[in-house]
């Protein structure tokens, strides 16, 4: 006998029913249990809910902060280090090689213009102007004679001229002398203090030996390097502020004295010389200090500085059109003042220039505006 399941809603009816073997199926009970799994089937369908069609939701608006582009005085403050140093320092060098007999001076010592500060041994000297001194005094009193013969037509005009010139020699021979005699007493050529002395008395000096260094202490300058950008807006004259670290930072009254004219083609800097007058007391030579310049540039076009994009084609903006769409403009920018940064090349005056929203902003997108700043600096 073959066992046959019934379903009832869905469950399995523990009831089996029996067929003989020999008997045919019972198709009326097949087809009922049939009917009963497609009426919970479709029950079970008809309970789902229905889809619904779900809403595209709006694409957001693109919020941005702009500013225009306006020309305006742009305010100049920059600070640059650099090293003190007298404004006048003389190397006093030995003309003549000879012994040093007088030698008074030391570091710090202050000497008078034309004072004697070294003397060197000018025996040999004054014995070799002697003997020329002699020779010419001989020669004097020889051409003498001969021209008194050649008066009485006793000696012909060629001994006389040779005679003549050999006492020319006689007394350039003597001048030198003189002038190498005066070379062995060393004076001072200005006033000043002396911040070297590099020998003793006793040595030998060569011939050119450097033995003192004599500078001026009423005057200290100090140079330094600026931008060629800077550099135009600078002039002679022009006050600046300079402190020095030894003297706690305190600033001194200062000016430019000097503009180099050539400005370094490779780092395309510029020397200047500042001038510390009056000298603060407790000013030294080789002492650091810190230059101020201030100035101002007129008629410079400029944005704020978180305006300014980069990537690896160059530096770039973000501009809007009359209707609102972002357009990209390439730049060549100059200076940074604080937060503004000059733009030399590649927007006009009026320009619309994005400052904020820059996240997921691409060119032709469509933005609307929240916020329009001045871009004062």
């Amino acid at each position: 006998m073959h066992r046959l399941p019934f379903f009832v809603t869905g469950r399995l009816i523990a009831k089996p029913l029996t067929l003989g073997v020999s008997q045919e199926p019972h198709w009326e009970t097949y087809m009922r249990a049939w009917f009963w799994i497609l009426s919970i089937a479709m029950s079970l369908v008809a309970c789902q809910p229905a889809s619904v069609p779900t809403p595209q939701k709006a694409k957001p608006v693109h919020l941005v902060e702009i500013t225009p582009v306006h020309r305006r005085t742009l305010d100049i403050t920059r600070q640059r280090t650099g090293t003190l140093r007298a404004r006048r320092e003389v190397e006093i060098h030995s003309q003549e090689a000879g012994r040093i007999t007088f030698f008074p001076f030391y570091e710090s010592d202050r000497v008078k213009a034309g004072e004697v500060v070294a003397r060197l041994d000018d025996t040999l000297l004054k014995a070799a102007l002697a003997k020329n001194h002699a020779s010419r005094k001989q020669t004097e009193q020889e051409w003498s004679r001969l021209s008194a013969l050649h008066q009485k037509q006793l000696v012909s005009a060629e001994v006389l001229e040779a005679k003549e010139t050999e006492l020319q020699v006689l007394r350039a021979d003597e001048q030198v002398l003189q002038t190498r005699l005066g070379y062995t007493v060393i004076r001072a050529s200005m006033d000043g203090v002396i911040s070297q002395r590099l020998s003793e008395e006793g040595n030998v000096a060569e011939s050119y030996a450097h033995l003192l260094t004599l500078s001026d202490p009423t005057s200290l300058v100090t140079e330094v390097t600026v931008s060629e950008l800077l550099l135009s807006s600078l002039k002679v004259n022009a006050p600046v502020s300079v402190s020095i670290d030894a003297l706690g930072g305190q600033a001194f009254k200062g000016k430019i004295l000097r503009i180099h004219p050539n400005v370094d083609p490779v780092t395309r800097r510029g020397r200047l010389e500042v001038e510390v007058h009056p000298v603060p007391e407790g000013a030294r030579p080789g002492q650091l200090c810190r230059v101020t310049f201030s100035s101002a540039l007129e008629g410079r076009l400029a944005v704020p500085f978180r305006a300014l994009r980069r990537d690896e084609q160059g530096a770039y903006l973000y501009t809007l059109n009359k209707d609102n769409l972002v357009e990209r403009r390439d730049v060549i920018s100059g200076m940074r003042f604080n937060d503004q940064v000059e733009i030399t090349q590649g927007v006009s005056e009026g320009d619309r220039v994005v400052t904020r929203g820059f996240l997921g902003l691409t060119e032709q997108t469509q933005v609307e505006v929240v916020s329009t700043t001045t871009g004062a600096p």
